[in-house]
């Protein structure tokens, strides 16, 4: 595997490329792929929230991820890429600890989370703690069986939230943020599980958002969605990064296109190629970007 990049660059202004792979000598011509790439206010990456550096972990004797480097910048949407079983959701669900779960697996290396520079999957930190301070969305909704209020206060009044005004206006905050205030604002006392698909997501959203986390993780968060609950939650994603850290599990190259600043290529659990969304789209750095991205594989 080549060199890794792991520092994003310039971002390029909206444009629609078809991305052509070059003619074999017997005149069969690579699948093309159009992406649509959208403007971007910020044309330079973000100081770093989070870095992976050399990150490793095993599910027993099976080594998953292999010498990870990878900047998150703050305040900005990172996409995680590739075929399936690559990788992504693994390295994804470092960042908050869920392999603990599971028994027999193993880290190395290090992330290291901004300002306090803690190492999130050090022996020494907490799994709790570390998921105090980075929220998940997952691929299918999973409300609570209770009421769409206490689905939303259930992570402040695990922090000691009691207030019942407080917890009031946090909730509402959350909800607003989640942009699902005013279809569920007369419904607080009704089940969540009563919500369509779509709601329960942004629900599961402003779960998520109550508590305040610091990076905000979603593996796959479309993927049991109709194309219009799916359009909602892009275009929430796309606002959330004025107020969190977004790092994104997609198999859809047009969403990466459409939501992530930044967009990181993985493979056989390592780090290929990470670069500005607009780059990794139109001009990539390594030809197993490339193939993948034209449909030679995945």
């Amino acid at each position: 595997m080549n060199e890794l990049v792991n520092t994003p660059t310039d971002f390029k202004h909206r444009q629609v490329v078809p991305m052509q792979g070059d003619t074999s000598t017997n005149k069969v011509e690579k699948p093309s792929l159009s992406i649509v790439l959208e403007d971007r206010k910020s044309a330079r990456a973000n100081p770093p929230k989070a870095a992976a550096e050399k990150l490793n972990f095993w599910y027993g004797a099976n080594q998953a991820l292999k010498n990870i480097d990878l900047v998150i910048p703050e305040n900005q949407v990172t996409a995680l890429i590739g075929p399936s079983g690559c990788g992504k959701s693994t390295f994804l669900r470092c960042f908050n600890r869920m392999h603990d779960l599971q028994p027999d697996t193993r880290y190395e290396g290090a992330i290291h989370l901004r300002p306090d520079n803690v190492n999130l999957v050090g022996r020494e930190v907490d799994p709790i703690e570390v998921r105090m301070r980075i929220g998940m969305v997952f691929q299918k909704p999973n409300p609570f069986p209770k009421t769409v209020f206490e689905n939303v206060a259930y992570g402040l009044r695990l922090r000691g939230v009691s207030n019942r005004t407080e917890l009031a206006e946090r909730v509402e905050k959350a909800l607003r943020g989640a942009a699902i205030w005013d279809e569920v604002k007369d419904r607080l006392n009704d089940s969540a599980l009563a919500l369509s698909g779509g709601q329960m997501q942004r629900l599961c959203i402003a779960r998520a958002l109550a508590t305040q986390p610091e990076i905000l993780l979603f593996d796959e968060p479309t993927s049991a969605l109709d194309p219009i609950a799916t359009a909602k939650i892009e275009e929430l994603i796309t606002e959330l990064r004025q107020r969190v850290t977004v790092l994104i599990v997609t198999h859809n190259m047009q969403q990466a296109a459409r939501v992530s600043d930044f967009t990181a290529f993985m493979y056989l659990g390592e780090l290929v190629e990470v670069d500005a969304t607009s780059k990794i789209f139109t001009n990539p750095s390594k030809k197993a970007t490339e193939d993948y991205i034209t449909g030679r594989y995945g």
